[in-house]
């Protein structure tokens, strides 16, 4: 599929407005990278037809596309509100009840059951994305609260409930969650995201589960509450990957936060090689409108330049009037933020500490002496995708051009930054195999003649050990 490659790769939202195959082939060829399926709408039916359109498209285009598997997670909701939409007034005193009503002005049902006992005193109760904020005033430590209208509004049904500052006590994955799981697990996607994060503990439980089904499927940590944001080391530390939620972080945490928050989580996930996705409201206008605000184009400049490997498209390309449009501005700003040197080289030196120092260090230096000799691509061979994460992690201006085997790891790779694969089964002698990739690569026009190049691999190659192998050679 001949298309501009952005080292930042692009997550499309699949919903109403995209889920055809006719729209999702026109996003591929437009530059999206993973399609996201979520698990909060739809049915298994409707979402099994989505992917069965992808790995369709994945044939007919010839690339690889990962499929992104998002569960909803313990949303706390309000019921159905009587005459939509109630007004709440400020200052007025109003009831919080888990026993199940029509809610209105003076009593709202809540669906979370132990509501009452985890919420006290003085915390703070937003419903509808913040834009309504209750203050506790007691409880009945059984099945009501009162509370205090700080800022009213209309109050609609099934609006979000968030509580800032109170230690729910939801389980990380809920029956819904449980039945989705099992049927994404057969469907073989490539990434499953765990909304609601709040420890490592969460990601844990989540991977036992993947890894009762003998399935090579990895998991990105939502960090969307303040408790993910202050465990943030030891849920980077288990998860495959990191989203930045940008829309629920935004509602618990002060505003003027956030910005703060993403450039350090981004940080944290290069210098570990995760992957880190920034979401939410990437370009919201467009949803309605075929122009971005300046002010998009600015927070999609600022995500590439904090190092970002994906930018995550949701209502824009889910429910919005211009889903293949979105993917082409995106893409022109991206190409054009990525002329900068500063987005290079992000991650110094190899971790001396590390179990794998000896092989981070191999990519560390094929890095390195690419910008030294201004080479013109990394081509590594790899078996587990290790040496992918790891030499994207040290953002090298030259091209990652990864060879492997296993087709399902081709596909999660998609979300990686620069990482450009290709299907790979011969691995013969180092150097034959070496010969080879290069005049593949050359073949697809990823470099030219008297290109310089690095090679990583392990060697023998066809040996299923770490990276211990890097060559510097010339395409002729």
């Amino acid at each position: 599929m001949k298309t501009r490659i952005t080292r930042t790769k692009i997550i499309a939202t699949v919903g109403p407005a995209s889920s055809s195959f006719a729209t999702l082939k026109k996003l591929a060829e437009a530059g999206v990278n993973t399609f996201r399926l979520n698990f909060s709408h739809g049915t298994h039916e409707a979402h099994k037809e989505v992917i069965d359109s992808i790995k369709k498209i994945r044939t007919e285009l010839k690339t690889h596309i990962g499929i992104l598997a998002d569960l909803q997670g313990p949303k706390i909701r309000i019921g159905e509100v009587a005459d939509t939409p109630v007004f709440l007034i400020d200052g007025k005193e109003i009831i919080l009840s888990t026993t199940k009503s029509n809610s209105d002005s003076k009593n709202i049902f809540v669906n979370y059951s132990k509501f009452a006992t985890d919420v006290k005193a003085g915390d703070a109760v937003l419903i509808d994305d913040g834009q309504l904020e209750l203050k506790v005033i007691s409880s009945n430590n059984s099945d009501t609260v009162k509370c205090k209208v700080i800022h009213g509004g209309p109050l609609n049904s099934r609006k979000g409930v968030n509580l800032p500052h109170s230690e729910t006590s939801l389980p990380s994955l809920t029956t819904k969650d449980l039945k989705d799981l099992k049927f994404i697990l057969k469907e073989g996607v490539n990434w499953i995201a765990l909304s609601f994060v709040r420890s490592a503990k969460d990601i844990i439980h989540l991977k036992k589960l993947i890894a009762k089904s003998r399935k090579n499927i990895k998991v990105i940590a939502k960090i969307e509450k303040p408790q993910a944001v202050l465990n943030i080391d030891d849920i980077i530390r288990e998860s495959d990957a990191i989203m930045i939620a940008r829309g629920d972080l935004g509602v618990e945490m002060p505003q003027q936060d956030i910005p703060i928050t993403q450039k350090l989580v981004i940080a944290k996930c290069i210098k570990e090689a995760k992957p880190v996705i920034i979401a939410t409201q990437i370009m919201q206008s467009m949803v309605d409108n075929a122009r971005p605000t300046r002010a998009e184009i600015n927070d999609v400049a600022n995500g590439i330049f904090d190092g970002a490997d994906a930018l995550m498209l949701s209502a824009e390309t889910a429910t919005g009037k211009f889903p293949v449009l979105v993917i082409e501005t995106i893409k022109d700003i991206a190409i054009n933020i990525e002329k900068q040197e500063s987005i290079f080289n992000k991650k110094q030196v190899a971790d001396m500490h590390s179990k794998t120092y000896l092989s981070d260090a191999i990519c560390y230096n094929a890095c390195k002496i690419s910008g030294d000799v201004n080479a013109a691509a990394i081509i590594s061979m790899t078996r587990s995708g290790y040496t992918a994460f790891m030499i994207s992690s040290y953002r090298p201006k030259a091209r990652i051009l990864i060879f492997m085997e296993d087709k399902n790891l081709l596909d999660t790779l998609s979300i990686v930054w620069g990482v450009e694969t290709f299907a790979y089964k011969k691995f013969a002698s180092t150097d034959e195999t070496i010969e080879d990739v290069k005049k593949i690569v050359k073949d697809f026009g990823r470099v030219n003649n008297g290109d310089i190049v690095i090679n990583t691999a392990a060697m023998p190659v066809h040996w299923k050990g770490t990276t211990n192998m890097l060559k510097i050679s010339v395409i002729d």
